[in-house]
């Protein structure tokens, strides 16, 4: 592996390397990266998908990798996305402008307190996790940022990392931002000055496998009622009888401002009321499912009846107030437009104009088949607030102009790339596979752990199908069963919440008397729920999506995964489903094109989740049918490594696995 990046470097290459767990993927790319850095006198950027793989490089990985090098120094820095920094600027606005008020003392006085003695103002390094909401308003955000033109420039924690980013050969970002400095430079910033990151042609990418869903994320835009909520509040509020925000302060700058001050508050209520009458009016149209996506197929009458008119109402209430606010705007003179807050008010406008153009997108739906347009339901507690999103259909085409064509050497590296030895589905879908110049090396490095020996692979032969009746009692079962034979130790993996909280329910009640402790997702936060697990080695973690990946529990903390059915998307999903019908439409075959690959593609990452040290053993149970009486369920047991397996009926199961634990 090491050989096939020293050659990307080498040769201004593109590569594709798919990594078992346990090769030492991120020594093979970090020798090549500084070596070549130091002697070309070049940056290499490296990014991950996650702020805990970020962490592990930084702290771990390159300082054991440039000890190697002793007569050099290798100077590396690592930049997570603004949201992590502090922002002084916004620090001291808010104590300024008499904001405690809406926050919990303590909190800001510590933020305060540590503000003074911070060299990086990176969240992190908090002693305790501030409220959601102050540090929203306390962090540092692209588009509110002044650069040179802050009164605290010369303290910004921002500008200090990006000085020492400037002079660093190794910068570690994740994929977030690494989008936002590629789109920018894609989008007419160029390659040869700094944006968000310093100029580089030089790029490593691991957990390589998520970049279509973080670049999905990325280029995706959206709103919602609670975030306009917010901006408004931020322009204009009143408490105890008087008035607060922004546009107050704007307004005492000029000599008939309380005039329009007056007028905005006005604007700013009828806002208010177009928003929640569409976020009713879209609650209903998202119903039980939680998801409506406009498509050919909807029924367009309720979409002009009523849907529309909410729509255009709202754009039309958000370009009066923004109008309003530029006319006052320019009465300013040049002094009083450098003014911090002034600044900050031209962003929050910027943002208003996005969501009205957001809702002019969605009354022209049609016009936009490229794009996925969709709304989804949330709630916290008892209050459901609707999400207007705008995805682009096809990220390949994106993907390969702002990644892969411009930058001279790109890896791509992580454990699940290729089916079967073969790269053809995720090259076309991260648009590797576009780049016709410079066709990509690849290469597969099969982990040197004795998966053959120390895992047994089972799934039982009387587990019915997921259409099937009964389905659901034989996983609460088996799960049951399972997890008892196993002493705990387990990691259970669910593809829906639904079916999650039965399987956790009936379990919990056998297990929990026993001595095992029955943990699920959604009670906890994911880092303190993974911490409790790791932590007590007879515990049981029922999960979903997000705890197939990025688990990493060695030894006696896991011996058994249960991976209670295969991973395909749900119908629900509204833009997996939009990337379906574009594939049907050009006469491709959806199942085997995307679905399936997908699927397959999940299912390694959860079985990965298993062996995370050579001396490792345990079991990964599939209990969906399909992996046996289905076809295309061979395509998924040989994506793994040879194992032990037993498909037999589940009591025969049950016997083995306690034989081969014991």
């Amino acid at each position: 592996m090491l050989e096939l990046i020293t050659r990307a470097f080498n040769e201004d290459a593109l590569v594709m390397a798919e990594a078992g767990t346990g090769v030492g993927k991120s020594f093979a790319y970090l020798l090549p990266a500084m070596h070549f850095a130091l002697a070309n006198k070049e940056k290499v950027v490296i990014s991950t998908a996650t702020i805990t793989l970020q962490q592990q490089l930084f702290e771990k990985d390159i300082p054991l990798v440039a000890s190697s090098m002793p007569d050099v120094k290798i100077k590396s820095v690592i930049m997570k996305g603004r949201g992590n920094y502090l922002c002084l600027r916004r620090l001291d606005d808010t104590l300024r402008e008499g904001l405690l008020f809406d926050f919990d003392k303590n909190e800001i006085d510590s933020i305060v307190e540590w503000s003074r003695k911070t060299k990086t103002g990176a969240k992190s390094e908090l002693t305790f996790m501030p409220s959601e909401t102050l540090w929203a308003g306390v962090c540092s955000e692209s588009d509110l940022c002044m650069g040179n033109y802050c009164p605290w420039r010369e303290k910004c924690f921002i500008l200090a990392l990006r000085r020492e980013a400037n002079n660093a050969h190794i910068i570690v970002v994740n994929h977030h931002l690494l989008f936002a400095d590629l789109a920018a430079r894609y989008q007419g910033a160029g390659y040869e000055s700094a944006v968000v990151l310093p100029p580089f042609n030089r790029l490593i990418i691991d957990e390589a496998h998520t970049i279509e869903n973080a670049a999905t994320s990325f280029f995706s835009q959206e709103f919602a009622r609670t975030g306009i909520f917010r901006q408004l509040s931020r322009l204009y509020n009143t408490r105890r009888a008087n008035m607060h925000g922004l546009l107050v302060r704007l307004c005492a700058m000029l000599p008939s401002g309380e005039d329009r001050l007056d007028d905005m508050a006005d604007v700013i209520q009828k806002i208010r009321s177009s928003a929640e009458s569409l976020d009713d009016c879209a609650l209903e149209l998202c119903g039980i499912e939680g998801i409506f996506r406009l498509s050919s197929s909807v029924d367009e009458s309720f979409l002009e009846k009523a849907l529309f008119p909410n729509f255009k109402a709202l754009r039309k209430d958000i370009l009066s107030l923004t109008n309003i606010i530029r006319d006052v705007l320019e009465n300013l003179n040049d002094e009083q437009t450098a003014d911090p807050v002034v600044w900050e008010i031209k962003t929050i406008v910027r943002r208003l104009d996005g969501a009205a153009e957001i809702c002019n997108v969605f009354c022209r739906y049609k016009k936009h088949e490229d794009h996925v347009l969709w709304i989804e339901k949330l709630r916290l507690k008892n209050n459901p607030w609707a999400v207007f999103t705008k995805t682009p259909l096809e990220l390949a085409p994106i993907l390969k102009d702002s990644v892969f064509s411009p930058n001279k050497t790109v890896v791509c590296v992580s454990a699940t790339l290729a089916i079967n030895d073969d790269f053809t589905f995720w090259a076309s879908r991260c648009g590797i596979g576009g780049i016709t110049t410079r066709p990509p090396l690849s290469g597969c490095f099969p982990s040197p752990f004795p998966y053959s020996s120390a895992v047994l692979l089972a799934s039982p032969q009387d587990a019915p199908l997921p259409d099937e009746e009964g389905y659901q009692e034989f996983i609460n079962k088996a799960v049951t069963d399972l997890a008892a034979v196993a002493g705990g130790s387990a990691l259970v993996l669910f593809t829906s919440y639904q079916s999650l909280t039965s399987g956790y329910d009936a379990a919990a009640a056998v297990l929990t008397p026993m001595g095992i402790r029955c943990l699920k997702q959604g009670d906890d936060d994911r880092t303190r729920l993974l911490q409790t697990f790791l932590s007590d080695e007879s515990s049981c973690l029922f999960a979903t999506d997000s705890f197939w990946e990025g688990v990493d529990a060695p030894g006696d903390t896991l011996r058994l995964v249960i991976i209670c059915r295969l991973p395909f998307r749900t119908p629900s999903d509204p833009v997996h489903e939009a990337r379906r019908e574009a594939v049907k439409k050009r006469g491709g075959n959806p199942f085997l094109e995307l679905s399936l690959p997908h699927a397959v593609m999940k299912f390694k990452q959860g079985f990965g989740r298993l062996m995370r040290r050579s001396a490792d053993k345990g079991v990964v149970a599939v209990l969906d049918g399909r992996i046996l009486k289905k076809a295309y369920g061979s395509l998924f047991r040989q994506a793994l490594p040879e194992t032990k397996t037993s498909f037999s009926n589940l009591n025969i199961i049950l016997q083995d696995i306690e034989n081969f634990l014991y």
